[in-house]
């Protein structure tokens, strides 16, 4: 049934119930007959055709989201020694009044701290993060937070391009949408077409903690230092700095920055360097920086060792180490 008729019953069922029939009744029945509409049209063969047709777009779609999740899934860095667990309970009958203790956390990225120490971490995070989480300013360290800062820059620039990716088809069929299902049942389109859903959020970045409770717990503060993009460019270049200064060979590489990942792209010329894909033929395609040499082979972050690939082959290829 059209879109036309449908909106022609709705007008007629509104004139006829307006009159005698209570608001509410009337808006009961309008969204029944919006459901009704709405089903029937989700079943339908134009919409099932039309499904069909971009099936391979929408799979590809959901391939990069799924790409752009293994990203993101890293755990976070810390070299504090395990002492185990225990279990602390306070029988004080004034314990009611100790909301700071009882919301008290103990987890890898939790220093639990005088508020001295968490005062001066928000003045030096990165001095007081090496020190209380026991993270040495080794070539090690220093590969492991480049690899953290190439995924996640490519995880922040891939749901850009899927999103951008996302709206394209969908555009591509809006003439084909009815003008009621554009407007009230978007995300259940996007739904019903096969599209999974994206996550946006910045949730997944790093996160240290530093955490003072009074002896009497009715006192807290908290410094809380986020690995995000900036951030963890400028723990890299830290980083860098203390192992030059300790006269390592490691200040002699290339450091994977930002700024590097832009400069191998252009050397590139946004084209992958197995595929031949570039940002001309899909300007939604995601690039990555890959090292030909795996780290954890002995390559080494050096612009020699480094290439652009397209997300489909640095999967693949990853697969294959």
């Amino acid at each position: 049934m059209s879109c036309f008729i449908w909106a022609l019953i709705i007008i007629i069922v509104i004139a006829l119930l307006s009159a005698c029939w209570p608001l509410f009744a009337v808006l009961a029945i309008l969204f029944a007959i919006w459901k009704i509409y709405e089903m029937t049209y989700y079943k339908s063969d134009k919409f099932l055709n039309m499904k069909l047709r971009i099936d391979t777009y929408i799979q590809e779609c959901n391939d990069l989201n799924q790409h752009i999740e293994s990203l993101k899934d890293t755990s976070i860095i810390a070299g504090r020694v395990d002492y185990g667990d225990a279990s602390y309970k306070d029988a004080s009958k004034w314990n009611y009044k100790r909301e700071h203790l009882q919301n008290q956390k103990y987890a890898p990225n939790v220093y639990n701290c005088s508020r001295t120490v968490c005062d001066n971490a928000k003045k030096k995070p990165f001095e007081y993060i090496c020190k209380y989480f026991g993270i040495k300013a080794d070539e090690d360290t220093l590969v492991k937070f480049e690899n953290i800062l190439n995924n996640f820059e490519a995880a922040e620039d891939g749901k850009n391009h899927l999103r951008d990716e996302k709206n394209k088809i969908l555009a591509s069929i809006q003439m084909e949408i009815p003008f009621l299902i554009q407007k009230l049942s978007k995300k259940k389109l996007e739904q019903k077409l096969g599209f999974e859903e994206i996550d946006m959020s910045t949730a997944y970045f790093p996160r240290y903690i530093f955490k003072y409770v009074s002896s009497g717990g009715n006192a807290s503060t908290q410094c809380d230092v986020v690995m995000d993009i900036d951030n963890l460019n400028r723990f890299v270049l830290f980083l860098s700095e203390k192992i030059k200064f300790n006269k390592s060979v490691a200040g002699q590489r290339a450091l994977m920055t930002s700024k590097l990942r832009q400069h191998i792209k252009e050397r590139d010329g946004f084209t992958c360097k197995i595929c031949g894909a570039s940002i001309q033929q899909e300007p939604n395609l995601l690039l990555e920086i890959d090292h030909i040499i795996p780290i954890s082979k002995g390559g080494m972050t050096t612009e020699e060792n480094l290439q652009t690939l397209c997300w489909r082959c640095n999967r693949s290829k990853g697969a294959k180490i």
